[in-house]
This record gives structure tokens, C-alpha cells and sequence, in this order.
């Protein structure tokens, strides 16, 4: 993988309102929370971080022709990510709503807007210029009316003769495992955490992922506090442990894993220290409000 140049990535883009609250919320009743404005969107958040492992990086996204798609394209392009956005004239931008509890897990509220109208027409040839590398995030290829946009960007990334990888992003999603493998069948490094690595094989050993090579040239699970695992081409497990991090919020913790991940295996290094520069980002990510660096 050695020689490569830009990396592309396909995903959402947004603004996250993390409200982090200290034991259960009532319902119907209030409480106290500590409320911090971002920009997210799993898309912008890997881009994000690949800058920060100094990857020439493009988001290719959809926004909402408002103030909020105006900030996030002013602070990407600030970070010096390349925006390829497409603007919609009626969805807004993406929004979430992120619940933290005091153990740092969050649970979403998401309103993917102007996203979930992607279209294969956002995806073009002027994108692509200048990489070696295309990632699309999961939740657009898992929700139906952005799919074809997803696998029109895995298409045009062959044609183009890039190399691909998958993050899965949402288990609750894939309803189809099937299906999913199918639409992703080709991809070069498909990237599951173990939820995902479930619904696609019905385990959680990383030696599961070895049934996924009929379809992926390697797969990469990330297991959270039980670390990460390499599977190769010819099924070769290589693990290691996470690095220690207080969980102060785990927002786009395999976002900046699949950004260390990526520009590690670009750079043509070991499974090892490709894993140990996902697992790097991880903890530094959660060990901060926000998804992103």
C-alpha cells in the first residue's frame, strides 16, 4: 500500500449537540446536562482525523443550504480537508442529538437531512482526482435512499483504480446481512466493530471475520476496550490490546480508529502498527467531548 496519495471519503457530515448527564433522564422531567455544539457526522469525523495523521483527504457529503452546512464546510476547510459538497435545496444539514451518560456511552438522535438524499450524482470524477484510496461510511450504504450513491462511489473508486474499505457503522442496521456483503463484495478492508461483526456472522471472536473473505480482501475488528484484530488475505489473526484512556465520551471513537487504521495501511506498515495507530486515535478520542480532534 506503499505510495499512496489522497484518501476520498463518503459519509455524513453535520453538527453534533452532545449533552453529557450524570444518571438516568426522567421522562417527562428535566436534568442537569453539560451541552457542547459541534461539528460531526461520521463522514467529517474520519476526514478530520486522517488531517491530523497528515492524509491529503477529501469529504465527498451532502449539506443543507444553511448556516449550519456554511460552518462545517468553513471548519473543514480550515482543517484542510477538500469539501466536495453537493447542496440541497430543501433537506437541512444533518443533525444529532448525543446523550452521554456518566460512563462516557452515548446513545444518538439522528437526523440525517440533506444525507439521506445523496445522490450517485454527488460522486464524481473531479472528486476522485489525486487519490489512491476510497472509504465510505456505512450509514450511507445502509439507508435505502442513499444506497445508490454508496455504491456508486465503490464503483467509480474501481474504475478509478483506487483501492476501498467499508466501516459498517450501525449493526441495527444491517437487517440484511446478505445484502450488505453483496453491495460490499470487492471492497479491500471491510472495518466492523464486533457489533457489526455479529450481524454479519453471528460471532463475535474475530476469527469470524476469516468467513468474511469470500467477499473482502481483509477485514480489521475494533472490540473497544478489548482491543483491535487484523484478519489478512489468507485469514492470519494478528490482535492487540486498547490503549488506556479515561471514557469521557466514545462519539466517533471508530471514526478516528478507521482514520489511524487507514493512513497506517496507506503507509504500507505492519498489522501491528496498523492497529496500534487506530487504537491510538480511539483512545484520544474518547478521551475528549466531541467526535472530532
Amino acid at each position: 500500500m506503499s505510495g499512496s496519495s489522497g484518501i476520498v471519503v463518503v459519509g455524513d457530515v453535520g453538527l453534533d449537540v452532545v449533552a453529557r448527564h450524570e444518571g438516568p433522564i426522567p421522562h417527562g422531567g428535566d436534568i442537569r446536562a453539560k451541552v457542547h455544539f459541534t461539528s460531526g457526522g461520521a463522514g467529517a469525523n474520519t476526514a478530520l482525523w486522517l488531517r491530523t495523521e497528515d492524509a491529503e483527504t477529501t469529504l465527498i457529503a451532502r449539506i443543507g443550504d444553511d448556516s449550519g452546512g456554511r460552518m462545517v464546510r468553513s471548519e473543514l476547510e480550515t482543517a484542510g480537508v477538500r469539501c466536495e459538497f453537493a447542496v440541497d435545496p430543501d433537506e437541512p444539514t444533518f443533525c444529532v442529538v448525543v446523550l452521554v451518560d456518566g460512563a462516557g456511552e452515548r446513545s444518538m438522535l439522528a437526523d440525517r437531512g440533506a444525507n439521506s438524499r445523496f445522490s450517485p450524482s454527488d460522486i464524481t470524477e473531479e472528486a476522485l482526482t489525486g487519490a489512491s484510496h476510497l472509504h465510505l461510511s456505512g450509514y450511507v450504504l445502509l439507508q435505502p435512499s442513499s444506497r445508490p450513491a454508496a455504491l456508486a462511489a465503490l464503483a467509480a473508486a474501481k474504475k478509478a483504480g483506487l483501492t476501498t474499505s467499508v466501516d459498517p457503522q450501525a449493526a441495527t442496521l444491517i437487517t440484511d446481512p446478505a445484502a450488505f456483503l453483496d453491495d460490499v463484495r470487492g471492497v479491500d478492508l471491510l472495518m466492523p466493530n464486533t457489533s457489526e461483526l455479529i450481524a454479519l456472522t453471528g460471532s463475535s471472536d474475530p476469527a469470524a471475520a476469516t468467513e468474511l473473505l469470500g467477499y473482502v480482501g481483509e477485514v480489521v475488528v475494533t472490540a473497544g476496550l478489548d482491543g483491535a484484530s487484523w484478519v489478512d488475505a489468507g485469514g492470519t489473526i494478528t490482535s492487540v490490546p486498547s490503549q488506556p484512556a479515561e471514557c469521557v465520551d466514545s462519539t466517533g471513537a471508530g471514526d478516528a480508529f478507521d482514520a489511524g487504521v487507514l493512513a497506517a495501511w496507506l503507509r504500507g506498515e505492519s498489522p501491528v502498527e496498523v492497529l496500534r495507530a487506530g487504537t491510538r486515535l480511539g483512545a484520544r478520542a474518547v478521551a475528549k467531548v466531541g467526535p472530532q480532534p
